[in-house]
């Protein structure tokens, strides 16, 4: 009896374990669509809004879910209440919450580039900056879609045979 309730949980603990990995998987391309809509809005609060940095940030960090909600409001809160310049406040809000991501360092180094751009030049050529980083980060997404189509599947299966791998050299 003891065995077959051990047995159940190692098969509960590993299948959780590879449906968390799968969810992983599954977030990095919708926080990525996050993000490129946040500097879509970001590049219009620029460019039509006319928009203080601070206050477009905080308009952000009201429309979207955590945590690149929790990026904007880092954002604003260190324009605001802190001696820093922009690139030290994205680069320091960049660095608060990107643990709890799901995005890749990739996509880290290419938010970090365009923070030191953030805030520099005119209008227009910061539309152009946003619009590469834009391409930069929609090339992002197309190899997140990739990576989520071929191992998603893969690491729930692997998760539910580890455990029964698991039981089998156990018993």
């Amino acid at each position: 009896m003891v065995k077959i309730l051990g047995a159940i949980f190692i098969i509960i603990a590993t299948t959780w374990a590879g449906f968390e990995a799968a969810r992983h998987l599954n977030e990095r391309p919708r926080q990525l669509r996050q993000l490129k809509s946040a500097l879509q809005s970001l590049e219009a609060e620029i460019m039509y809004g006319h928009t203080p940095l601070h206050e477009a940030a905080r308009r952000l960090a009201a429309q979207l879910p955590k945590p690149l909600s929790m990026f904007f409001e880092s954002f604003a809160r260190r324009l605001t209440h802190s001696e820093t310049t922009v690139k030290e406040a994205w680069e320091h809000s960049l660095k608060e919450i990107w643990k709890i991501t799901a995005l890749k360092q990739g996509e880290f180094e290419i938010m970090k580039q365009f923070g030191e751009t953030l805030g520099r030049h005119d209008r227009t050529s910061q539309q152009k900056q946003i619009i590469l980083t834009l391409a930069h980060l929609e090339r992002e997404e197309a190899d997140a879609y990739d990576k989520q189509a071929k191992y998603e599947k893969m690491v729930k299966s692997l998760g539910f045979l580890s455990g029964l791998l698991l039981i089998i050299l156990l018993m």
